[in-house]
């Protein structure tokens, strides 16, 4: 039945991922690939979405798989199944607070999990990154295509603006035009 087979899959990603939407990245790319509920394209082309639509990241991530997968239902059961582990987790503690801040196998643990969330970043980062800039493997002759160049170009402004500190929503909002006008074009 895919609709248990969508919470316990994303179940599975919610309770087994630290570091929020963008460390999940790589284990919903490969579950959603293993069962062949989307391709690679259309994976990467709502992520997209996903980062300028309102809400968090896995959320929307988990919803359009499950809507994509199994209608209305099928995006209740996996965005239940992403959301469930962290909303106990956090009840937990939550209410062991105090003695959760003082234990030093906590510490330890979130010492541990800091770099191996980033790594997990990094990860999406350089898959996202092949997939939509390299579809068709890394090659010489792809560094000079129309389309790689605009992205760079693309890639390279947004950059600029987020380090000089220019507002997210704006950062967004002007990715979304500037890929609108290409796109026209």
């Amino acid at each position: 039945m895919i609709y248990l087979e969508l919470f316990l899959i994303f179940m599975k990603i919610g309770a087994f991922t630290f570091g929020g939407g963008y460390a999940m990245l790589p284990l919903i790319q490969e579950e959603v690939a293993a069962h062949g509920w989307l391709t690679d394209e259309e994976l990467i082309d709502f992520i997209a979405v996903s980062e300028s639509t309102p809400g968090p990241f896995a959320v929307n991530v988990s919803t359009y798989v499950g809507m994509e997968t199994g209608g209305l239902a099928g995006a209740f059961c996996a965005t239940l199944g992403v959301v469930l582990p962290s909303f106990l987790i956090i009840l937990i503690v939550a209410k062991c607070y105090e003695r959760f801040q003082k234990s030093k196998m906590v510490q330890g643990c979130m010492s541990g999990l800091k770099p191996a969330v980033i790594g997990l970043i990094g990860a999406a980062i350089i898959s996202t990154g092949q997939t939509v800039l390299f579809p068709n493997g890394i090659a010489l002759s792809s560094l000079l295509t129309v389309p790689f160049l605009i992205s760079l170009l693309i890639f390279l402004t947004m950059l600029v603006l987020a380090l000089k500190k220019i507002h997210p929503i704006l950062i967004i909002v002007l990715s979304g035009a500037v890929g609108i006008l290409v796109g026209c074009f």
